[in-house]
């Protein structure tokens, strides 16, 4: 196991595939006129995945999947207008943190860490509160792994009247997510997830409707979506310095993708690591946190062992030491950690990190 790259049990970044990574070693010009069809390509590909291809486009950003949520937030809300960020974990709270933090109007509407997000809670926010003009939701919620209930909170927020503003970070590619059955103005994704990628690069799918109508409205030069759309097309060229090496990785993993099936296919795989990984963790007396009707097949938190040996970090060296990598819990009201089910990595890479888990633990004295 120790041959090779760590296993990396984690929301992104993840494993990667050997075609991947060695589409990295060949360097592009910015404004070359085969990287300006590459990045044409990605977008249009993207595009694809949620059937948008009659009335959706794809602006790419350089950075992070927050700089995409925010790049987003920022240019297709209008200033005057007011956002209800529907949260139930981390990041929900940080899609709220930087709306505030770029002084638009917000308005919370939190379930806690231990539920999905109610439609019908927020259909009684939004008849409450007409000055809200857009609904932020995390479709997966990456700090517990609960999946919230899309097509349902899509179709309140249309019925409402509202726009909505779709987080797909930990579930684009993999769940689907079809523009022709849910109103959205724009989803947001990076390309470290579920499309097995590497990091630096995020992109928003929005309705092409929405985009022409926020000429103006972003805070910032850098994040302005309608701005770097436009230059896009005008020149095809990215308005900044494009990671360009992140494009071409993510060029070839959207083909393996392709290869491999497209979301069914990848679905049905990390259901199976999913699956493999609940019932290796209750072989070792661990308890995941969410149950299974709640659980999205992205990644898994898992209660601490209640035991006096217990030690994260203990823990994660002695697995890391055996080519696994995990995550950090991220709840605020209990000890937990995170075992991810994505990146190019199947049933084999699943029972190897339980194996090392399970000499982990009892190398610690801890007999769950």
């Amino acid at each position: 196991m120790t041959s090779r790259d760590p296993i990396l049990l984690t929301p992104g970044p993840l494993t990667t595939s050997a075609a991947t990574k060695t589409a990295m070693l060949r360097d592009w010009g910015s404004w070359d006129a085969d990287f300006n069809a590459l990045t044409a390509q990605v977008c249009e590909r993207l595009v694809a995945i949620v059937q948008g291809q009659d009335d959706c486009v794809c602006v790419p950003l350089q950075g992070s999947g927050t700089f995409a949520v925010e790049a987003a937030i920022g240019t297709l809300m209008p200033r005057e207008g007011r956002l209800l960020v529907l949260v139930n974990g981390a990041y929900g709270q940080r899609m709220a943190q930087l709306t505030t933090q770029m002084g638009r109007s917000l308005r919370v509407l939190d379930f806690g860490e231990t539920a999905p997000v109610d439609p019908a809670q927020v259909a009684e926010a939004l008849a409450a509160d007409p000055g809200i003009t857009h609904v932020g939701l995390i479709h997966c919620e990456t700090s517990t792994g609960i999946l919230n209930p899309l097509p349902e909170l899509a179709r309140v927020v249309r019925e409402a009247g509202r726009s909505l503003i779709l987080d797909a970070m930990s579930s684009f590619g993999a769940l689907p997510i079809n523009s022709r059955e849910i109103a959205f103005d724009a989803v947001i994704a990076s390309s470290n997830k579920c499309l097995e990628g590497v990091p630096g690069m995020g992109f928003v799918i929005a309705r092409r409707t929405a985009l022409e109508a926020a000429q103006g409205r972003s805070h910032s030069l850098s994040l302005d979506l309608h701005e770097q759309w436009r230059y896009m097309q005008r020149t095809g060229q990215w308005r900044y310095t494009p990671p360009t090496h992140v494009v071409a990785a993510f060029a070839s993993a959207i083909g393996q993708y392709e290869a491999e099936g497209g979301q069914g296919a990848r679905l049905a795989r990390y259901q199976d690591n999913c699956e493999a990984l609940i019932r290796g963790l209750q072989v070792l007396g661990l308890k995941p946190f969410l149950s299974a009707e709640l659980q999205a097949p992205i990644i898994v938190t898992v209660h601490a062992p209640d035991h006096p040996a217990w030690n994260f970090k203990d823990f994660y060296q002695r697995v890391k030491a055996m080519g696994v990598v995990l995550y950090p819990g991220k709840l605020t009201a209990m000890e937990t950690f995170r075992v991810g089910c994505i990146g190019a990595i199947g049933r084999a890479e699943m029972h190897a990190a339980l194996t090392a888990m399970g000499l982990a633990l009892a190398d610690m004295g801890i007999n769950v």
